[in-house]
């Protein structure tokens, strides 16, 4: 699969072709990075060129019908299974690098990511819950599911599937139940990412629609709701998960609750003291969890479960949970008034 780019084969060229055809296919890049891979006789990468490249080879005395293979650089940079992509994605950044080809097990291509438009490459597959009937939200949702609400001009599943994508996940998975062909239809195009829909026959729960999900194949998933827009950092997200050891993160969001009235401390009849309109702040559950996908053997298939119980299981079994805040912007759109501030605020010039 290609991420990031449409066309792959635009960018390789064979290690025999001459400098001169390189010079040619480089010049027929427009828009895109100024960067070949040469493939060998077998259909393997076996280096990378750029215009500088060509330039210097030919500065140096080689022909213009000399081969690729005397200008292109062996030891370039490249997606494998199996590899620490975080790290490859780093050290990309810092050399400069622009494209990443994507390699399978023989060595040959499969896809390619331009780090332009990249923001990192997680090893994550992610599941997106968008089942719920959006109750709180009717009229709007008697016809459309809330998913696909339209806000700025653009589904509300669509500004995660996204940022899903920008963060190189590759592997979407979307349970559905209520209108779900409606989803189904609007997934049907190909994506960046392979996006599956899950057909829920009933109402699951949070987690408990994930013993549906077949074909999840990274160490850690990434589980969220499909209705919330929000700017959280995949990325630090999950190096937090990792840092902490955790079996599952979750994001949590500040909730502050302003009592305007003074408070009583008491001890039994007596009161001891007043705290004047004092405020609680509390960490709430912002709908986002990275767990491990070992974790999905706790899961009975079939059964109802939210996350609040499979959550609070974990923790009575002494495995460790982790919470992650979010600092920026998170809306849970459970009403008219969040889905008007959120098409407001998804309309801003320059948001």
């Amino acid at each position: 699969m290609t991420v990031n780019d449409p066309d792959i084969n635009s960018h390789l060229i064979p290690a025999s072709a001459s400098l001169l055809e390189a010079m040619e296919r480089i010049n027929s890049l427009a828009g895109t990075p100024l960067t070949l891979f040469a493939v060998d006789a077998d259909g393997r990468v076996a280096g990378s060129v750029t215009d500088g490249d060509i330039r210097r080879a030919l500065v140096a005395g080689h022909p213009v019908d000399a081969p690729v293979a005397e200008a292109m650089h062996r030891d370039f940079l490249a997606l494998r299974d199996g590899a620490d992509t975080l790290a490859l994605f780093a050290l990309a950044r810092g050399k400069g690098v622009v494209l990443l080809p994507k390699l399978d097990a023989d060595g040959r291509p499969a896809g390619i990511t331009d780090l332009r438009k990249a923001k990192s490459l997680l090893p994550l597959d992610a599941v997106m819950m968008a089942g719920g009937r959006g109750e709180r939200l009717r009229p709007l949702t008697l016809d459309t599911p809330k998913p696909l609400l339209k806000v700025g001009g653009k589904a509300i599943i669509d500004y995660n599937v996204e940022e899903l994508e920008a963060n190189g996940v590759e592997r979407i998975f979307v349970t559905v139940n209520y209108l779900k062909e409606q989803i189904k239809e609007h997934f049907a195009a190909p994506r960046q990412a392979r996006v599956v829909c899950v057909e829920e026959p009933k109402r699951l729960g949070t987690i408990g629609s994930l013993a549906l999900v077949d074909g999840l194949q990274t160490d850690n998933i990434l589980l969220m709701n499909s209705d919330i827009l929000t700017n959280l950092s995949f990325e630090q997200m999950f190096r937090h998960h990792i840092a902490t050891g955790a079996d599952l993160t979750m994001a949590t969001i500040g909730y502050n609750v302003a009592v305007p009235f003074a408070i009583l401390e008491l001890d039994g009849h007596r009161v001891t003291g007043l705290r004047e309109k004092p405020s609680f702040n509390y960490s709430a559950n912002a709908g986002v969890y990275i767990m491990k996908r070992s974790l999905l053997g706790r899961i009975a298939p079939g059964e109802y479960l939210d996350a609040p119980d499979f959550i609070e299981g974990l923790i009575a079994d002494g495995l460790t949970v982790s919470h992650f805040p979010i600092t920026g912007t998170w809306i849970d759109i459970g009403s008219p008034s969040d889905f008007k501030y959120a098409d407001e605020l998804m309309t801003r010039p320059g948001r």
